[in-house]
């Protein structure tokens, strides 16, 4: 049987590297992108990493067509994790630019990434896009933020009747807060700790906790599971 491949958008580090190094662990090749981050010298033989702005959709397809050719195959398995974050703000004072900034990436890159992965992606595959939990646990100055994640889980519940026909199981990952970059950026000590105590554990996720998740829905173990929203958020809701 052929080696499966996964294509994770948005690899370069936090949730997207944990998500690279699992499933390099269970079995897969795996491409993965990055902006500026760009891979290391002793990086796995069986990865390989591809610069691309998301926002753009042919750079998004052509990345498709460089894994076709580096790994002899369309990816069986997508993982549309990259995103960006802008400090919160109340809506009255939220600026439109920052506003334009999170759809251009959150909504507009991952339409470009679930479009193709619904054209590219290999029939018996799985699409797998990562939202968060904070769609459904609304804070002060979070909601252009969790809109874009919204849209992006609308999104994928279309999928999942489009694509079953070719038995391409179509999942969405929306962690609670979790420890990376993307996380921390101006964030006060105060802020984190808030954050922390929305789960009865009293701590922040992990990117590698989130990554199993992922995992999970890649293999064939997850084979009826379809059109779900997977929260791996430590109870917060």
């Amino acid at each position: 049987m052929n080696q499966k491949t996964a294509l994770v958008f948005g690899g370069s580090r936090g949730i997207g590297a944990a998500c690279v190094a699992s499933l390099l662990r269970d079995g897969f090749n795996v491409a993965w992108t990055y902006v500026a981050q760009g891979p290391v010298d002793d990086a796995p033989e069986n990865t390989k990493a591809y610069q691309v702005d998301v926002r753009d959709p042919q750079a998004v397809a052509d990345v498709f067509k460089a894994v076709e050719r580096d790994f002899g195959a369309m990816p069986d398995c997508v993982v549309a994790n990259a995103g960006i974050n802008v400090p919160p703000a109340p809506l009255a004072q939220f600026g439109h630019q920052a506003f334009q900034d999170l759809m251009d990436v959150n909504l507009f890159g991952a339409f470009n990434i679930l479009g193709e992965a619904a054209r590219s992606t290999r029939d018996g595959g799985s699409i797998i896009a990562i939202t968060t939990s904070m769609v459904r646990h609304a804070v002060p100055g979070g909601g252009p933020y969790t809109a874009s994640k919204a849209a992006v889980e609308s999104l994928v519940r279309s999928m999942a009747k489009e694509l079953a026909a070719r038995h391409i199981r179509v999942n969405a990952v929306a962690p609670g807060p979790v420890e990376t970059d993307l996380f921390n950026a101006g964030k006060t000590d105060e802020a984190k700790a808030r954050a922390a105590g929305m789960s009865p554990f009293n701590r922040i996720g992990q990117p590698r906790e989130v990554a199993e998740a992922v995992s999970f829905l890649a293999s064939d173990r997850a084979s009826w599971v379809h059109g779900q929203i997977f929260q791996p958020n430590g109870g917060m809701i």
